[in-house]
């Protein structure tokens, strides 16, 4: 894995669980045979390097439902008053 990669890729999704989902979700994608966005570098380059580089180059961005979120931080809201 190439640290110049991982730190650019880093700058586009600054949180590491996030990022580490979305190296996952996206490595599964090509693993099922979808097409990548990028050309591979050579024949044998790990499919997670290749999603881990369009995630660098801004090919791939990660979403948050915010109604999501803003349900669980009731429910966490809700649970804390009693205790």
């Amino acid at each position: 894995m190439n640290l110049e990669v991982l730190e650019k890729a880093r700058t586009r999704v600054p949180s590491i669980p996030v990022l580490v989902n979305l190296v996952s979700q996206r490595t599964k994608q090509l693993n099922r045979g979808e097409r990548p966005f990028l050309k591979p570098l050579s024949k044998f380059e790990d499919k997670s390097d290749i999603a881990l580089r369009e995630i660098a180059e801004g090919l791939i961005m990660a979403g948050v439902d915010m109604q999501a979120v803003e349900e669980h931080d009731e429910k966490r809201t809700r649970w804390s008053r009693h205790f």
